[in-house]
């Protein structure tokens, strides 16, 4: 089976991409779980209950978090009432949410997903592997494929969590850091693994935010908005092919499309 996850998806220009071209993913690309991390929808910062139900709407399937989660005061209703969203499992237990989701497949399977959030350079939080060992140890014994999504500022940090839980879960695969990077592979314990997938939203920016806006901050130490930038847009996202029957993935892939590959999979499904 095929698992797909979209990196941090920034703004409106990052949801456009993903409603435009999602269903035309799954449909050419043969994928039976979308999963999105969309801690940046809402301006660049959180998640609104109304861009959950564009996501949805759109095909996704599951969706991640990260360390903005809470930035939007209206999602912790999503949060504690939605099946197939998931707060990082590190958070105290009294924050709003659930450690983990378990969704079911287009192709049937059952697929449990898991997101995490790293200590270092981030806010403080509880041992991420140490969650890691609690929430596999929930899930039930026939749930054979899981992703986790660590949404994580160090790269050190990513390869421990991915070597960590390699032969435990399908897939360890950052977030966070809006920057691709190329080492995508499988792990000898058969867990796919990826320091980051990415960012989906336009790339005519500073991860995501308008270079103009962003350099001012930089050089003048004036208090500026970061306005979500609009140009370039591209769907940064990874897929990873898992054997069902053993969890183990057997081939991962970056995926990254354009504007217009975007439109012309949305003409194919339209």
């Amino acid at each position: 089976m095929r698992v797909l996850l979209i990196g941090d998806i920034v703004g409106k220009p990052g949801r456009q991409i993903v409603v435009r071209c999602v269903r035309g993913l799954v449909a050419t690309r043969g994928i039976d779980l979308v999963v999105a991390n969309a801690e940046n929808c809402a301006g660049g910062s959180g998640l609104t209950p109304a861009n959950y139900q564009e996501l949805v709407a759109a095909g996704v399937d599951c969706i991640t978090l990260g360390d903005h989660i809470y930035r939007r005061r209206e999602i912790s209703a999503v949060l504690e009432s939605q099946p197939n969203i998931v707060k990082p499992a590190n958070f105290p237990a009294t924050a709003p949410g659930r450690d983990f989701a378990v969704v079911r497949a287009r192709n049937g399977v059952e697929v449990a997903v898991i997101s995490l959030l790293g200590r270092v350079f981030m806010r403080p939080v509880d041992c991420p592997w140490t969650a890691a060992d609690r929430v596999l140890a929930q899930i039930p014994s026939h749930v054979k494929v899981i992703l986790v999504d660590f949404h994580a500022e160090a790269t050190s940090d990513k390869q421990l969590m991915g070597r960590y839980l390699d032969g435990r879960t399908s897939a360890v695969l950052g977030t966070h850091t809006h920057v691709a990077t190329a080492d995508e592979t499988i792990l000898p314990g058969g867990t796919a693994f990826q320091c980051d997938v990415g960012m989906t939203g336009p790339f005519d920016s500073v991860l995501g935010r308008r270079v103009d806006r962003v350099l001012e901050a930089t050089l003048t130490f004036n208090p500026t908005h970061f306005e979500v930038a609009q140009g370039d847009i591209r769907l940064l996202a990874t897929l990873v092919d898992v054997d069902p029957e053993t969890g183990k993935a057997t081939a991962i892939e970056r995926v990254r499309i354009t504007q217009t590959e975007a439109d012309q999979l949305a003409r194919q499904i339209s």
